[in-house]
């Protein structure tokens, strides 16, 4: 028996749960890179659900895209977040509509009896820190994949 790859699953949406902060780590590594519009954030107090919908680079697939010399991609996924008390942010001007935001990663804090914060770290020093009873994420492709607009990996100054 062998392991699956990630070239494996590379034409099939991707639907992932994390439950647990290795999942987390998971689902963190293949949203690093994300842009969304400001607009794009959705905090349902009622529902305790927080959402965005992210233009996810496709990690994934960025080997297979080098291997046969075509374009990298980029898909439209929801990463949601469930059981969520309450939300906070830092460095986001959430008054300005034409504000596209970067995601670098997400992590959860444990708390107590497995309670804590996930929190979404941005570019340019802004996050979002989201109050959980417990962790509960997931991350969705919603649309096909398309050519990523930059035709670049990105890539992080040190």
């Amino acid at each position: 028996m062998v392991d699956a790859t990630f070239e494996d699953g590379r034409e099939a949406p991707l639907n992932l749960g994390a439950l647990d902060d290795e999942d987390l780590k998971v689902i963190s590594t293949l949203s690093q890179d994300a842009v969304f519009p400001i607009t794009e954030m959705s905090w349902r107090a009622s529902e305790r659900r927080f959402a965005l919908l992210i233009n996810r680079f496709r990690w994934e697939d960025e080997d297979a895209a080098r291997k046969r010399g075509r374009a990298f991609e980029r898909v439209q996924s929801v990463l949601v977040v469930d059981n969520v008390l309450k939300v906070a942010s830092q460095g986001i001007d959430r008054s300005d509509k034409d504000m596209v935001l970067s995601l670098l990663s997400v992590e959860f804090e444990a708390g107590e009896d497995g309670t804590g914060h996930v929190l979404l770290t941005l570019a340019g020093d802004g996050a979002i820190r989201l109050q959980v009873e417990a962790l509960d994420v997931s991350l969705k492709d919603v649309t096909r994949p398309y050519v990523a607009p930059s035709k670049h990996v990105p890539s992080h100054s040190d």
